[in-house]
């Protein structure tokens, strides 16, 4: 009786631990898997926004800053966001979203925070959206 108590045990934990996370990711042949992060980079300066990251110097930072970083590859996509502080107002701004698959890595994580810490720092930012998912890829 007791080994079936101990079974039973074990398997509402596993139930319960399957639920509880993503399912199990599985690529078809000839796909690897790999992650797929999105960078969501703010352009209004300040809170209240008092001056806004230019083309120019959201062109010199993916020069300088991202392609030295991701050689290996990304796509940046034009976009408009849209965040509301503790206290105030929401605040529309003109955003760009860096799209990066790459197999994870150290030299990668190091990499994001990198970037992530050089934009903030340079452009007074209190945070960049970082939105991280685990991909199939294959180039077909």
């Amino acid at each position: 009786m007791t080994s079936i108590k101990i079974l039973f045990a074990s398997l509402m934990v596993a139930s319960i631990a399957a639920c509880g996370g993503p399912s199990a990711l599985r690529c078809q042949p000839g796909e690897t898997l790999q992650f797929h992060d999105l960078l969501y980079f703010g352009t209004a300066i300040g809170n209240p926004p008092v001056a806004e990251v230019s083309e120019t110097q959201w062109q010199g930072f993916v020069d300088d800053v991202l392609s030295q970083h991701f050689a290996d590859g990304l796509t940046v996509i034009p976009a408009a966001g849209q965040w509301k502080p503790a206290a105030g107002v929401p605040v529309r701004e003109r955003s760009h979203v860096l799209s990066l698959v790459h197999s994870s890595s150290p030299e990668i994580e190091s990499s994001i925070s990198a970037a992530i810490d050089h934009y903030k720092r340079t452009f007074d930012q209190a945070t960049v959206l970082r939105v991280r998912s685990p991909a199939c890829v294959a180039f077909r």
